[in-house]
């Protein structure tokens, strides 16, 4: 089991009814941003979320990327590092949106 955080502009991440990032704003984003890059989903996916980004790994220290998962009018990220984070803030602010944890907790950066 892990921790989300989440991109969001409803009051909670969970609420059904409230502002939606579109998939056009997250592309955008993405697009703008050196550090993201947009992964195609597999032939067949038959999951839940789509329009996925993962960051590109800069450093040769660095050997993962970490995904940001598109779905439902909100961006999530699953046990994301700290360096994450602190991305996902900063990708909050250009989609004036804000980063909460599944709890509940806000993240400011």
């Amino acid at each position: 089991m892990g921790y989300d955080l989440h991109i969001t502009r409803r009051e909670n991440w969970w609420d059904e009814e409230g502002g939606d990032i579109s998939t056009a704003e997250w592309e955008a984003a993405v697009a703008a941003d050196p550090d993201l890059v947009m992964v195609p989903m597999p032939e067949g996916w038959q999951g839940s979320a789509e329009w996925v980004a993962e960051t590109v790994p800069r450093k040769e220290e660095e050997s993962r990327s970490e995904p940001l998962w598109w779905r439902g009018g909100r961006i999530a990220a699953k046990n994301p590092s700290d360096a994450l984070v602190a991305k996902m803030c900063r990708l909050a602010k250009v989609l004036d949106a804000r980063v909460q944890g599944d709890d509940g907790e806000y993240y400011d950066a």
